[in-house]
C-alpha cells in the first residue's frame, strides 16, 4: 500500500534525529546507492613496440572517506593490552591526555569530533566519573556541558561545590554515534586510561554517576539500584580510596522521583568529604 503522502522535510530531520543521526562525519554528502561511471578508455597513438598506457579504475567515493586506521581494526584483546601499556607510562595528566589522543586502539574514535578528556580542577578532592560523552559534550570537547551537566551542577551546589573544586571525567572519552551505549569490549578498552586518571589525579572521595561508570570501575555486575549509596573501597595502586556510585543525572532527568534518593547521596558525600579534612 503506497503512503497517503510523502513526509515533509521537517519530519524527515526530525526522524533522522530521533534515530541518532544529529551530526556529519564528512564536508560533503556521498550519494551511496548512485551507480559509479566510467568513463570509456581514450585512443591513443601507439608504435608496433609501444602498447596502450593502462589506467586504474577509479577509487569510489565512499572507498576515499573511510579513514585507514578505522579500516584496520586493532582486535580488542590486542587494544586492551596496549591501553593498558599507554596508560601506565603516564606520569602527568598532561601525558595522559596525549597518548589518549594518539590512541588508535578504539573505534568511537574515528567517529567523534574530538576528544573528551576532563573538566575542573586536577587538585579537587572529589572526582565524579560518568559513562561517555553525549552530543553536547563533543561539540564543546568537555564533560557534562548539556542538560544532565546542568543538573550535576546544581547538585554539586547543594552540597557547596562547583566546577572549580571538582574534576569531572567519563570511563568512555569519545562520544559513541547517536549516544549508543558503549559496548563492554569499547569499555574495557578505555577502562586503563580512565583508572590512570583516577590514580594521578587521587581524589579522596570518587563518585560513579550511573550503572556503567560504577560497574566498570568498581567491577562490580551488581545494577546500580542496589549499588547507590552504598560506599565501597577503591585501590589506586597506592591508596584506597572512598567511592560511591549514585545515579547519572541523566536519569534523574528521566526518572525525577529519584532525585530524592540522589540528595542523600549527595548528603553522605559532602559528610565525607568534612571527615576527610578533620
Amino acid at each position: 500500500m503506497m503512503p497517503e503522502r510523502l513526509p515533509t522535510l521537517q519530519e524527515l530531520l526530525a526522524f533522522y534525529v530521533e534515530a541518532g543521526v544529529d551530526c556529519a562525519l564528512e564536508e560533503t554528502p556521498v550519494n551511496r546507492l548512485a551507480d559509479e561511471v566510467v568513463s570509456p578508455p581514450q585512443p591513443t597513438l601507439t608504435s608496433e613496440r609501444s602498447l596502450p598506457e593502462r589506467t586504474l579504475p577509479p577509487v569510489p567515493a565512499s572507498a576515499r572517506t573511510v579513514p585507514a586506521a578505522a579500516a584496520a581494526a586493532t582486535p580488542p584483546d590486542a587494544a586492551i593490552m596496549a591501553a593498558r601499556e599507554a596508560a601506565g607510562t603516564a606520569a602527568t595528566l598532561d601525558e595522559l591526555r596525549a597518548l589518549l589522543d594518539a590512541f588508535d586502539g578504539c573505534a568511537l574514535k574515528f567517529t567523534a569530533s574530538r576528544l573528551v578528556f576532563a573538566d575542573g580542577n586536577p587538585q579537587a578532592r572529589l572526582m565524579l566519573v560518568g559513562e561517555a560523552p553525549g552530543r553536547d559534550e563533543d561539540i564543546a570537547g568537555l564533560p557534562f556541558v548539556g542538560r544532565s551537566g546542568k543538573l550535576l551542577d546544581r547538585m554539586l551546589a547543594a552540597i557547596g561545590l562547583d566546577r572549580t573544586s571538582v574534576y569531572i571525567a567519563n570511563i568512555i572519552p569519545w562520544r559513541p554515534p547517536g549516544n549508543r551505549t558503549p559496548t563492554p569490549q569499547e569499555t574495557q578498552i578505555c577502562l586503563p586510561f580512565i583508572r590512570r586518571q583516577i590514580e594521578l589525579v587521587n581524589p579522596d572521595v570518587l563518585v560513579c554517576l550511573g550503572n556503567p561508570s560504577s560497574q566498570g570501575i568498581l567491577n562490580t555486575r551488581e545494577g546500580i539500584m542496589r549499588t547507590r549509596g552504598r560506599w565501597r573501597d577503591y585501590d589506586t595502586g597506592t591508596r584506597t580510596i572512598q567511592a560511591m556510585p549514585t545515579f547519572h543525572p541523566a536519569y534523574l532527568l528521566r526518572s525525577p522521583a529519584y532525585k530524592r534518593l540522589a540528595w542523600q547521596d549527595l548528603r553522605a558525600i559532602r559528610k565525607a568529604l568534612a571527615a576527610a579534612t578533620s
